[in-house]
């Protein structure tokens, strides 16, 4: 398992190694930064261990592992930023793994950019994103000799490897904090779009805060999301649009919020913005990665991250590969295995009361051992 201090290590060189996308594959060996972090409550790293199928072997010496990205593009703060550092670790604790991305413009490129990495000879093609789960269904059982990782679904064939997060489980965390620091006892959250990978985020939060006001007695209300409305609340439409994303926190403000909880890629810098804009009367929680290193400009704003560990669950999937042997089946990445968990407070640690800290703490143990049962409909299954 990785340390935490090379997790922390890897993910500060982002403004110095990530570089936008092109329009070509890009090789590189040098680390940006890990998709998962340490925290109170937190995650560290997650060694990807198949669920279920069997395995398929690496061809070759090397072990060439190629990435399609979703929109966004590779420096997005988010999942394919992160999915992309773990390649780069992979590549840099063993250069014998070659590795690439391709970006997507639009969901029209999935189909075409997968064919293009199977063209290319690759040992494995990893896709990042939920959205592209029926293109590599497809892409997969015409090519069943090429191996291929699926982030954020499951395992869609005997080759095909699924990478899937109960990121509900550290969003409650991440409700519950909000809930206990909320001052005008109201709290907001926005999607990008109404899939499941987004929607999960957003149900735990809500069941965070649900779950607070019970024990406490309390009736903080939660903005642009209802966990019993899955056709309902608040979305950008977008992982890109910034703007939309400050418009929509702006309108929280109006509304009551003093902290927001964007699950919206690179339309929640625009929470930031609002946040900062606000003069630090509202917060962000953020999402994926720890706001305060993905998205650092905004940190004195970020009361915390819900996390998932992309970047190492990645890395050790690859690794696998070049040992041989490319795992099958499902991989689910939780609180217990440290797959998804809260970032450190950062310039917040000193505003968090210690009760509620411990509070948090205690929330995370009750959810490994079961005591807390979390209703998300879009939950991975084993």
């Amino acid at each position: 398992m990785r340390s935490v201090m090379k997790v922390a290590a890897t993910v500060a060189l982002v403004g110095l190694t990530v570089s936008a996308c092109g329009s070509k594959p890009t090789d590189s060996s040098s680390t940006t930064p890990a998709g998962g972090s340490t925290g109170n409550a937190g995650a560290t790293s997650a060694a990807p261990a198949a669920t279920g199928g069997g395995s398929t072997q690496a061809s070759g010496k090397a072990l060439q592992a190629c990435m399609v990205l979703d929109t966004g593009g590779v420096d997005d703060r988010s999942f394919n930023q992160s999915s992309w550092a773990g390649l780069q670790e992979a590549n840099k604790s063993n250069p014998n793994i070659k590795i690439s991305y391709v970006p997507s413009n639009s969901s029209n490129d999935y189909v075409p950019n997968l064919n293009a990495e199977v063209k290319k000879g690759c040992d494995t093609v990893l896709a990042v994103g939920g959205l592209m789960a029926d293109a590599v269904k497809k892409t997969a059982a015409k090519n069943p000799k090429t191996h291929f990782g699926q982030i954020d679904a499951p395992s869609s064939g005997t080759n095909v490897y699924g990478l899937q997060y109960n990121t509900a489980e550290a969003a409650f965390l991440a409700g519950y904090l909000a809930a206990g620091m909320t001052k005008s006892g109201k709290v907001a959250t926005f999607g990008g779009l109404n899939i499941p990978p987004v929607t999960i985020y957003m149900d735990g939060f809500w069941e965070g805060v649900q779950y607070y006001n019970k024990a406490k007695g309390k009736n903080v209300q939660v903005l642009g999301w209802n966990e019993k409305n899955q056709k309902g609340g608040t979305f950008a439409n977008s992982f890109t649009d910034q703007n939309k994303g400050k418009q929509i926190s702006q309108a929280f403000a109006q509304q009551g919020a003093d902290i927001v909880f964007p699950v919206a890629g690179g339309t929640g810098l625009g929470a930031g913005a609002a946040a900062q804009s606000s003069g630090g009367k509202v917060s962000v929680i953020w999402v994926d990665t720890d706001g305060c290193i993905s998205a650092k400009q905004y940190c004195q704003y970020i009361l915390t991250s819900a996390t998932k560990n992309l970047a190492d669950s990645v890395a050790q999937y690859v690794e696998k590969g070049a040992d041989g042997t490319l795992p099958t089946g499902n991989y689910i990445g939780d609180l217990k295995n440290e797959g998804v968990g809260l970032a450190p407070y950062h310039e917040f640690d000193s505003k968090v009361p210690a009760d509620l800290k411990k509070e948090v703490d205690q929330v995370k143990a009750d959810i490994i051992s079961g005591k807390i049962k979390i209703t998300s409909p879009a939950q991975p299954k084993e």
